[in-house]
């Protein structure tokens, strides 16, 4: 049985089985309709975060992956008896029976189409980071949410982390850091995929469509990685590792700081070590983001020790925000308060026993579930009063175009300042031109004018 054959398999099985339901009966209640487009890793995770936040169908399943399908079927039927319709292309489930909400898990390269698609077919969505891989994509998807009034959560969870607020109003609201000139976001994590040395090319497995997989971007050679998480050590998919977790980091400082888009972003990097690699991603990058009286910068490097202790792996990816009166450091789990003047360290990690800085328990990384159902929660908010949630499409637009204008810097060698209002680089037709990756034929880039 090949690919297309297993696809359309799954989907007659789903219909009769949603067919046979109806005739037990079903309750009155209706539930909101959910699709899922891209049911890998993400996908599932955050289904599973919506099982949490509340009742709802899942009508649509879409992948070009039949693994992935079938084990988010198997997934979906631990929560209900109806039995979701499987696709190998998303635009077919929009056509045919698009839901009232729609996850969008797929690699980078493939959020902008489904996106638009899902927003033009009357869908709200819940899209993963970043929210494509260039800017003139994000402009054309807020233009999107923008006119056909839907509602667009990015998930960008940190921003729903009650951990973050308490220490925002702890430290940076009452004045205790004092004036705020220096922000430092750092990551010495790997990249998933990512090894120093070559990797082979290999056939693609019959479950998997990588033709379409690749769809608008430049189809690099299959290697197995690729399938699992590993597309992100490719910049044709992604935008390496500022674009993986500098999106999150540059989006929590920005949120932290009521912060908008910068005036110039200016970004040195390249694969300095690591030339072995088959990666193209850059093993070294160090990025400024300008504002007034405010510099945010970014630094990763895929070679080397860390400066920080080796103790969790969450403790090697946060932000550090250098006021007057001490420096407040937040990882993913704990805020870190020290001083200037050599007074007493305060803080809390979400795995401490005590509820401080003392007695962690690193088994108990499911504490991160509050901010993942605040999101989804949030986001179910909006929804009803069709309102803007808390990560909002433009919120999103602007933390992914920042990891995408400092890439544009290093691959230019000099600042980039990007004006929104006009989409364009002022006095830099070069830098204009490459806001748009090329896309490969027949898909079509999104045009903000004309969504």
């Amino acid at each position: 049985m090949n690919r297309r054959t297993f696809v359309s398999h799954l989907a007659v099985a789903g219909a009769a089985t949603a067919a046979s339901s109806r005739l037990y009966g079903e309750s009155s209640v209706k539930r909101p309709t959910l699709g899922i487009i891209g049911c890998g890793w993400y996908g599932g995770v955050n289904y599973n975060v919506f099982t949490r936040c509340g009742d709802f169908l899942v009508t649509g399943l879409a992948d070009v992956n039949t693994k992935n399908l079938q084990k988010t079927l198997t997934q979906v039927a631990e929560h209900q008896k109806e039995v979701p319709q499987t696709y190998a292309d998303y635009r077919q489930m929009l056509a045919e029976n698009a839901p009232d909400i729609v996850i969008i898990a797929t690699p980078d390269h493939w959020h902008a189409l489904p996106t638009i698609d899902a927003i033009k077919a009357g869908c709200d969505v819940f899209l993963d980071k970043p929210i494509g891989v260039d800017v003139i994509e994000g402009e054309a998807m807020v233009a999107a949410a923008r006119k056909y009034d839907r509602v667009v959560q990015i998930n960008t969870q940190r921003r729903s982390n009650p951990l973050y607020q308490e220490a925002r109003d702890a430290y940076m609201r009452s004045g205790r850091l004092g004036q705020i000139a220096l922000v430092e976001a750092y990551s010495y994590l790997s990249i998933e995929g990512y090894s120093t040395g070559p990797r082979p090319v290999v056939p693609v497995p019959d479950h998997l469509d990588y033709e379409a997989y690749a769809g608008p971007a430049e189809k690099q050679p299959y290697r197995e990685i690729i399938e699992n998480r590993g597309w992100r050590s490719f910049m044709a998919y992604g935008n390496g590792v500022i674009g993986n977790v500098g999106v999150h980091t540059l989006d929590k400082v920005r949120f932290l700081l009521d912060l908008r888009w910068p005036d110039y972003v200016q970004s040195t990097g390249g694969i300095y070590v690591n030339k072995d690699s088959f990666s193209d991603v850059y093993d070294t990058q160090h990025s400024t983001f300008h504002y007034p009286d405010l510099d945010v910068s970014w630094e990763h490097r895929l070679w080397g020790g860390s400066p920080i202790p080796q103790r969790h792996w969450s403790d090697q990816w946060g932000a550090r925000f250098l006021g007057e009166h001490g420096t407040l450091n937040l990882t993913m789990y704990d805020y870190t308060f020290t001083p200037a003047d050599g007074g007493p360290v305060e803080g809390r990690h979400m795995m401490s026993k005590s509820g401080d800085l003392e007695n962690i328990d690193f088994g108990n990384a499911g504490v991160f579930q509050v901010a993942e159902d605040n999101h989804v929660k949030d986001f179910l908010a909006a929804r009803e009063t069709r309102s803007r949630p808390i990560a909002d499409i433009e919120e999103g637009h602007i933390s992914s175009s920042m990891c995408e204008l400092a890439n544009l810097s290093v691959a230019l060698g000099r600042p980039i300042a990007y004006d929104p209002t006009t989409r364009t680089v002022p006095g830099d037709p070069e830098a204009t031109a490459r806001l748009a990756r090329p896309y490969r034929p027949p898909y079509v880039h999104p045009d903000p004018e004309n969504v």
